[in-house]
């Protein structure tokens, strides 16, 4: 097991990686420490990993509440129903919630316990390869907008992540592949040779080789937790990890957050963040090629085709990193060096987007 932690004072916490990590009593036990417990978890996650937190649970109360499975119900009445459970189950200011799934479940569920009598004690059990490596860590809790991605929320850290890579075999591949984007996202904004690790080592990872496995979640979370601790609430560098994003964003609600998953919006969305640096003069035609054959390898989406670009462009003005002086983009100078920036003029802005949504 590798154990990271999150520095960041009286709020820091351990991020606890490895094999097996679910059938660790003792460890599951000593993170969740709390005799009122609320499981969050959905309809795919539970069958296969709810009786082993069950089956750790200390004398006391422990209650369970399913949400469906799908970026769709991450919404405001999942939140609502999970309060809910709180109420009726008469949770005190000393329970605990228990993330057990993937983005959507940690979301929803660590956004009710930021809002539970204004804040309860919260853990992450990721079981997805996108939650592992990327949203179980850095305290971004939220729901959806009909016409905005993660628009109502709040920065919550949690006070432990257990990151059980086991897990990882029960993924359907599209699952897996849509976690693979924010893996590489990590390489593309911070780390060249992590990028080239993942160009040589691809075909490991994704006959999920563990000691492959192992690497990417310690390494991607090692590159989050780093920028987390020097900016939380992402005043400034935190933003780097929305490569992709503010164009991903827009595509899932375009698509009803249900046409494309959210790593595979963040991976087109990557793309086209590539293709407005190299219109920019930043990167070159060499390192956009080798960014869409690790994207494609991964088996992931690198373009949106029938999608028009100004309702794109549209969407992205009320995306949630704009702000009163304009939208901000995060751009590459080169691979491993992301840099959040003015968005360019929209004449060029539309230009990449018409050819990258179509393939021209």
């Amino acid at each position: 097991m590798d154990t990271l932690e999150v520095a960041l004072g009286a709020r820091s916490y351990p991020i606890h990686i490895g094999p097996g990590l679910l059938s660790n009593a003792a460890l599951l036990a000593e993170t969740i420490d709390a005799s009122q417990v609320l499981v969050v978890t959905d309809t795919t996650v539970a069958p296969l990993y709810l009786a082993h937190l069950q089956a750790a649970s200390k004398e006391g109360e422990l209650r369970v509440h399913i949400l469906p499975d799908g970026e769709q119900h991450k919404t405001l009445a999942s939140f609502a129903a999970i309060v809910d459970e709180f109420v009726a189950g008469n949770f005190h200011r000393d329970a605990c919630l228990v993330a057990l799934g993937g983005g959507v479940v940690g979301d929803v569920g660590g956004f009710a316990a930021a809002s539970y009598q204004r804040g309860i004690r919260f853990v992450q059990v990721p079981t997805t390869l996108l939650a592992q490596v990327d949203s179980s860590v850095g305290g971004k809790t939220a729901v959806n907008h009909p016409r905005a991605k993660n628009m109502i929320g709040a920065f919550y850290q949690p006070a432990g992540v257990i990151a059980d890579t086991d897990t990882l075999a029960t993924l359907p591949p599209r699952q897996f592949a849509a976690g693979l984007a924010e893996v590489i996202k990590y390489g593309l904004i911070l780390d060249s040779d992590f990028f080239a690790w993942l160009e040589e080592q691809l075909d490991a990872v994704l006959a999920l080789d563990a000691e492959a496995l192992r690497f990417i979640v310690r390494r991607s979370c090692e590159l989050k937790a780093a920028i987390v601790a020097e900016d939380e609430r992402e005043h400034g560098r935190r933003a780097l990890l929305n490569l992709g994003h503010t164009f991903g964003h827009a595509l899932e609600s375009i698509g009803a957050y249900d046409r494309w998953l959210h790593g595979e919006a963040v991976a087109i969305g990557m793309m086209l963040a590539a293709q407005t640096s190299a219109a920019l003069g930043w990167l070159g035609d060499s390192a956009v090629e080798r960014i869409e054959a690790l994207l494609t390898r991964a088996q992931l989406p690198t373009r949106a085709e029938g999608i028009g670009a100004e309702r794109v462009l549209e969407l992205m003005q009320i995306d949630k990193k704009a702000s009163a002086k304009g939208l901000n983009l995060i751009l590459l100078e080169a691979i491993g060096t992301g840099v959040v920036t003015p968005a360019p003029n929209e004449k060029l802005l539309r230009g990449v987007l018409e050819a990258g949504l179509s393939g021209g």
